[in-house]
């Protein structure tokens, strides 16, 4: 799971529960992407977005781990035939921290249904195949190695029988077309912005409670499988505070695994360096190229991108592999969805160059 049923506060509500976030080049512009409300969780009573929350995808466009833009997503009921309208809003500047400023409304729409603004904007919302893939044995070594500060044992298990834990899940995206152009002006000569997305949850005294807060992926399964209140404290907070909130904790983890492991002659050295590339929690983006979440750079990160595979052999230090890759998490999830999903994966998110065409392709 690369931020699934990450806490118990993102738990009490399947709705608010952001598993993924992507990022990547589109037909026109930069696509973002988050996942949420996985079937993996079991019957949900109302499934879909919660009415009373708020989507968000923040971007920060000069480095200092603060958002200058956000796009927030909020929705209401369910109809009668299952459908959710919503309204997507736009705010720069000093607001774009403002859980409570208005924003300007740059589109409204409804689930399952594409539209496209006069600007260009994209958006997609709806219920999909969930695209990410994950092992679960080499998953649960990976957490317990983390939290008891031994090597990643993997002794009894055989990569010939690897499978997805995910395979035939759904979950419901939220899917946002940025033209580059509306992110350029604010961005230096390197064109970087780094995103991140956040849940939110209306309270009873007025405000607003905090559900999930992703950047990058692995972070979760890497460091509070077995460390809830962790978990809980890492989807608060806002990125600009992660080192100094959360670095020392990582480093003792990563140093644990890597000294057990004996791949690094000062452990706690290299646990510093890696803590200071997963701190701030932010996935870096520079607009206008192609994705890839590997090992050599970060640069957003596609649906074909292993994630699993790099954050887990770079925390320890060492090679750990999934024994599955893109090939079997597309294909289980493209052939386990019915055929109504099929076409909506294939008409609905055609427009999407980098991840989505893959999975459309297959599921003709």
């Amino acid at each position: 799971m690369s931020h699934h049923l990450d806490s118990p506060i993102a738990r009490q509500d399947i709705r608010l529960d952001i598993t993924d976030l992507y990022v990547f080049q589109g037909e026109k512009g930069t696509v973002f992407a988050i996942n949420l409300c996985h079937s993996i969780f079991g019957p949900i009573p109302v499934p879909g977005y919660h009415p009373e929350g708020m989507y968000e995808f923040k971007v920060d466009l000069n480095g200092d781990a603060v958002e200058d833009l956000t796009y927030r997503f909020t929705f209401d009921e369910r109809d009668a035939h299952g459908k959710q309208r919503y309204v997507a809003r736009y705010i720069r500047a000093a607001d774009a921290v403002n859980p409570d400023a208005p924003g300007t409304v740059v589109a409204q729409g409804a689930t399952g249904e594409t539209v496209t603004t006069p600007s260009g904007l994209r958006v997609w919302t709806g219920k999909a195949g969930d695209p990410f893939w994950i092992e679960p044995d080499v998953l649960h070594a990976v957490g317990h190695a983390f939290q008891d500060g031994t090597s990643v044992d993997l002794s009894g298990w055989d990569a010939s029988h690897a499978k997805n834990l995910f395979a035939g899940h759904t979950v419901y995206s939220i899917v946002l077309e940025v033209p580059d152009g509306e992110l350029l002006p604010g961005v230096g000569d390197k064109l970087r912005i780094g995103v991140w997305a956040v849940s939110t949850l209306a309270t009873n005294a007025g405000g607003w409670r905090s559900i999930n807060r992703v950047g990058l992926p692995m972070i979760h399964p890497l460091f509070t499988q077995y460390n809830e209140d962790l978990g809980n404290r890492l989807n608060a907070g806002r990125p600009a505070d992660d080192f100094a909130t959360y670095g020392e904790t990582v480093i003792k983890a990563i140093a644990g695994v890597v000294s057990a492991t004996g791949t690094a002659e000062d452990p706690r050295a290299y646990g510093e360096k890696v803590a200071h590339r997963f701190f701030p929690n932010i996935l870096p983006y520079q607009v206008g190229t192609p994705a890839v979440f590997g090992f050599a750079e970060w640069n957003g990160r596609s649906l074909t991108d292993n994630a699993p595979n790099v954050m887990f052999s770079i925390a320890a230090n060492a090679p750990v592999s999934l024994g599955i890759g893109k090939e079997v998490g597309h294909l289980e999830a493209v052939q386990n969805l019915s055929v109504r999903s099929r076409r909506h994966l294939r008409t609905e998110r055609a427009y999407f160059r980098e991840g989505y065409r893959g999975p459309a392709a297959w599921a003709r």
